[in-house]
């Protein structure tokens, strides 16, 4: 069964830090472009970090650049992404994604999602 599990998800203060872990079981991750999206309440989902498969390049969102890292261990078959100096509107159901097509994530249309973990930054 294809699946990816995301946890880490938690309440934090402003300016703090969170790393969130995806992991994937029935495939292997390597060979997958991931994504990272999150939906806040009342708003649309937001893809906003991708890293692709081919060529491993990274592609952030203006609002998290200097601020989140997406990193792989293999070994783990598992994505992790790092969200440094953390603010409200940071705020959201965050989900990790995947699909061999780099395209489709850059689209917003992976195959695979995770189930969502909640991430609440407040004071």
């Amino acid at each position: 069964q294809v699946q990816l599990v995301e946890s880490g998800g938690a309440l934090v203060q402003p300016g703090g830090s969170l790393r969130l872990s995806c992991a994937a079981s029935g495939f292997i991750l390597e060979y997958y472009s991931i994504g990272w999206f999150r939906q806040a309440p009342g708003k649309e989902r937001e893809g906003f970090l991708c890293i692709t498969s081919t060529d491993g390049n990274t592609y952030y969102a203006d609002s998290v650049r200097g601020r989140f890292t997406i990193s792989r261990n293999n070994a783990e078959n598992t994505v992790y992404l790092q969200m440094n100096y953390l603010k409200p509107e940071d705020t959201a159901v965050y989900y990790c994604a995947a699909d061999p097509d780099s395209e489709k994530l850059l689209l917003g249309r992976p195959d695979t999602w995770g189930q969502g973990t909640q991430v609440t930054v407040s004071s």
